[in-house]
């Protein structure tokens, strides 16, 4: 069992997460330590839990049973014993596990006390209601109020806004210009920005499931409404349908929480909180109950008035017909387990999401709210939304990189023009390594840039490589943005002829390259662009252009 064990810890993924609230419970001293484990004073069982719940919880779960990670239960890790579990954190691995010790996160202290912690229970979650979530929205500037045109005469659809995570802060930045027109406070390590269907509002939800709404159209930009929604979040979209069954452009909008685990529909021109949806239940496969049966990756149909919500844990994807919220048709489509990321092929028809402990790409068919097929990619694979390009051989492809294995992944997805290519692997480029968070191109690019964020090298965690559509058999182009930091999270501008990549760490930095030329072209450094990490532009994210 200890190899296993071994073998899946080398895989592990820990990506960070916000602070949440959770229930003490007994005394530090009762919390389930075995005999040969020091006990933690309450201070210490707190500062254990916070870290945690940062830097743990999105990949191992709240109950740490296990998701991209592998479960990290009392008795698993007494069996590994502490001097492993140190190695582990202080050092990470190539495959995924950031070095929480070498990267200065944790120092040694933080380090043992961390392996003293998973030796014991993990604390219960608290559960919250309706009544909870009302209590803290806010509305502080109301429809009525808002600008009926935009009060500037900026390209808005060109702003880009920048999470700057460990700030708490958004920063909505001039894409013509470069400027910073813009810094709002935020959720507790913003994960992600989506943009409304008409491209005027950015909804960010914090990983403390804190959602904020900021109004592009305002002079300058400003938060317009707030609301807590649970404890821990990942996920967020509005409604993007307009035809026969209504226009629900920029009317909803969905979230889906890691705990408690549910949906939460809202107003989406002001926040209001409309109905909650319990998302534990029984695995597709073996219908094992599951109570922390978590909300991955949202998506909004364009075709049908729907979102696409994945439920991790259970290996289903919901399909959530948003039409009549008194009487919510939800059609859950068995998919894979461990369900992450994942975005729209070219068409928008079909939903490709890695079910990434299980080393698959699982394509569902929005059209037939059917599963098309699950199909076999390298280890762990995590797309972001993916990347969308004609391939010269096999036409219309869709591609992932992969945080376990040194390779992309690339997918035929026309099964109308190239039935003979499509839902395949048909070609697998070489990365410089594992560790790969995010893959992006662009229509009017010859380029896919991938980048190496959590491997363990710094020297590779610090560079992106760029493949050649035209020749894609070469060699890829390895671009270095700077030698600290890691490197993360790719994003064009409006036109696609630029490529935004962040420099993560205190300093931070934001490296804009030349789309054709891979040539640099602006660099933004400042003394508040803290820990940048996402960065969504307002077109690309409203049309959902990867």
């Amino acid at each position: 069992m200890a190899r296993k064990i071994l073998a899946v810890l080398a895989l592990v993924s820990a990506v960070g997460l916000a602070a949440v609230l959770w229930t003490n419970g007994a005394s530090a001293q009762d919390k389930g330590a075995p005999p040969a484990v020091a006990p933690l004073s309450e201070a210490e069982f707190d500062k254990a839990k916070f870290i945690y719940f940062d830097r743990c919880a999105g990949c191992h779960g709240a109950l740490r049973k296990g998701a991209t990670g592998p479960e990290l239960l009392p008795a698993s890790v007494i069996e590994l014993g502490p001097d492993y579990i140190k190695e582990i954190v202080t050092n990470g691995t190539p495959q995924g596990m950031p070095g929480w010790g070498v990267q200065g996160i944790l120092g040694p202290e933080e380090v043992n006390l961390m392996s003293r912690y998973l030796s014991m229970e993990p604390p219960q979650p608290q559960m919250i209601s309706m009544k909870d979530i009302e209590a803290t929205w806010k509305v502080s500037v109301p429809v009525e109020k808002r600008p009926t045109a935009p009060a500037h005469k900026r390209n808005w659809e060109n702003f880009f806004g920048v999470i700057l995570r460990d700030a708490g802060k958004v920063a909505i930045i001039d894409g013509d210009t470069k400027e910073k027109i813009a810094i709002l406070d935020s959720g507790f390590a913003v994960h992600i920005l989506r943009s409304s269907a008409s491209g005027r509002y950015f909804y960010s939800i914090g990983r403390d499931a804190k959602v904020t709404m900021i109004d592009l159209w305002m002079d300058p930009p400003q938060e317009v409404a707030q609301i807590k929604v649970g404890n821990d979040a990942r996920s967020i979209d509005v409604s993007k349908y307009d035809g026969p069954e209504g226009n629900f452009v920029d009317k909803l909008a969905v979230v889906g929480c890691y705990w408690p685990p549910h949906l939460v529909i809202l107003d989406g021109q002001n926040l209001k909180p409309l109905k909650m949806v319990a998302t534990s239940g029984f695995t597709y496969d073996e219908n094992e109950y599951l109570q922390e049966a978590r909300v991955a990756s949202i998506v909004a149909s364009h075709h049908t008035p729907i979102w696409i919500c994945c439920i991790k844990e259970l290996g289903q994807v919901w399909l959530v017909n948003y039409t009549d919220l008194a009487n919510l048709k939800i059609t859950s489509v068995n998919a894979e387990r461990f369900l992450h990321d994942g975005g729209w092929d070219s068409s928008k028809r079909y939903f490709l999401v890695a079910a990434n402990m299980r080393n698959k790409i699982c394509v569902v068919d929005a059209k037939t709210e059917k599963l098309v097929t699950n199909i076999e990619v390298g280890v762990k694979p995590h797309p972001g939304r993916g990347a969308n390009f004609i391939d010269p051989k096999f036409g219309p492809v869709w591609a992932t990189v992969h945080l376990g294995s040194p390779e992309v992944s690339v997918i035929g997805t026309d099964p109308e023009k190239h039935p003979e290519n499509a839902w395949k692997v048909v070609r697998t480029l070489n990365m410089l390594s594992g560790g790969s968070l995010f893959i992006k191109t662009h229509p009017k690019s010859r380029h896919v840039w991938a980048d190496h964020t959590l491997n363990s090298d710094a020297k590779i965690s610090q560079t992106v490589v760029v493949f050649d559509i035209d020749n894609l058999d070469a060699p890829p182009k390895v671009i270095r943005p700077a030698e600290r930091g890691r490197i993360t999270h790719i994003e064009y501008d409006q036109t696609g002829k630029e490529v935004w990549i962040s420099v993560w760490d205190r300093k931070g930095a934001l490296v804009i390259y030349d789309d054709e030329t891979l040539e640099e072209k602006a660099r933004i450094e400042a003394d508040w662009l803290v820990t940048p990490t996402g960065k969504f532009n307002v077109t690309n994210t409203a049309k959902d252009v990867y």
